[in-house]
């Protein structure tokens, strides 16, 4: 057996085990898509040319009062219909090459190496993902995620999104305030935004915000009112509360390099509503089992693949306040 064939079952075999380690990683690496998880809202997909979002439009029109014998109206009634989202996908390449291989001919170096080359693509893909969370779907040519940017617009009645026009639908808008203002404003457009995305029950659990937001928010409490949650700080994230959602840092280093949210905003998000789809067989998985080898270089390589997107079914119960200054 020659150290490439060595090289490639090895590659091959160290991939798939930690396949679910990866996904669970990119998962627990952002607070959105941890408090999906946590509320049983990552949910597979096995097919399709559209990962299709049901969603109730409308209330069921023959409901109402009755007295004694009246005739019950049991008229059909639509009320239930589907957002329509494109596939995206994404990928990372694992590569060795040749020198790289007779180098590490050891199995126990092999799979050093092997660690070390995946847990900077599980990193790279993480990001990736991460940053596609905010944005609109227009990035690579329209290959990114259908993000917040997307979900929760700043031109809430303008443009299709997952082929529904809110310009048609008004219950197909989200709320948005361009100016929050600074700390002295902040909780004013806070408690304006949290009263127009309130239905009875209904109400935000996560808002997420960049460094500025989360500076201006944390200004404005006294001391004795800053109230830390457990249960998102116990995930690694920094996190205090408004009402009772929970309020995360979701900037840091990482809005440097655009994997976090936008400046100066805050996301209002009710995440029963808000879906992660990632296709059943392409979760941070290797794209192929089989040995790929370079037509005209000394190398061989293993491609970790994700494909899905971020859905939406409930649109009026997300809100986001923009213009946020400390």
């Amino acid at each position: 057996m020659s150290a490439n064939v060595n090289y490639s079952d090895i590659l091959a075999t160290t991939i798939e085990s930690r396949t679910r380690k990866i996904a669970d990683n990119v998962t627990d690496n952002n607070a959105l898509l941890k408090k999906l998880e946590m509320k049983g809202k990552i949910k597979p997909f096995s097919g399709g040319t559209k990962i299709l979002q049901e969603l109730s439009f409308t209330e069921n029109a023959n409901g109402g009062w009755y007295s004694g014998y009246d005739i019950l109206p049991v008229g059909v009634a639509e009320v239930i219909s589907a957002a329509e989202y494109d596939i995206k996908q994404a990928a990372v390449p694992v590569v060795i090459s040749g020198l790289e291989t007779l180098q590490n001919a050891g199995r126990e170096r092999m799979i050093d190496l092997m660690e070390a080359r995946l847990s900077v693509a599980e990193s790279t893909l993480s990001n990736i993902i991460s940053a596609g969370l905010y944005s609109d779907g227009t990035g690579a040519g329209g290959k990114e995620i259908d993000g917040l940017d997307a979900a929760v617009s700043v031109t809430p009645t303008v443009g299709a999104y997952g082929n529904i026009d809110p310009a048609n639908f008004g219950f197909w808008a989200n709320y948005y305030n361009a100016t929050g203002g600074d700390s002295t404003a902040i909780q004013g457009s806070m408690n304006a935004c949290w009263a127009a995305l309130v239905r009875g029950a209904d109400r935000p659990d996560l808002i997420m915000a960049d460094n500025t937001a989360w500076s201006s928010y944390m200004a404005s409490l006294q001391a004795q009112q800053r109230f830390t949650s457990p249960e998102t700080g116990n995930l690694g994230f920094p996190s205090i509360k408004f009402m009772d959602a929970d309020v995360v840092l979701d900037g840091g280093i990482q809005n440097g390099s655009g994997t976090g949210a936008p400046a100066g905003t805050m996301y209002f998000l009710n995440c029963n509503y808000i879906h992660y789809r990632p296709h059943a067989n392409r979760n941070m998985v290797p794209l192929s089992p089989n040995k790929r080898v370079a037509t005209n270089q000394d190398a061989e390589v293993q491609i970790l693949a994700w494909a899905g997107n971020l859905t939406t079914s409930g649109r009026m119960f997300q809100g986001r306040i923009a213009g946020i200054t400390v």
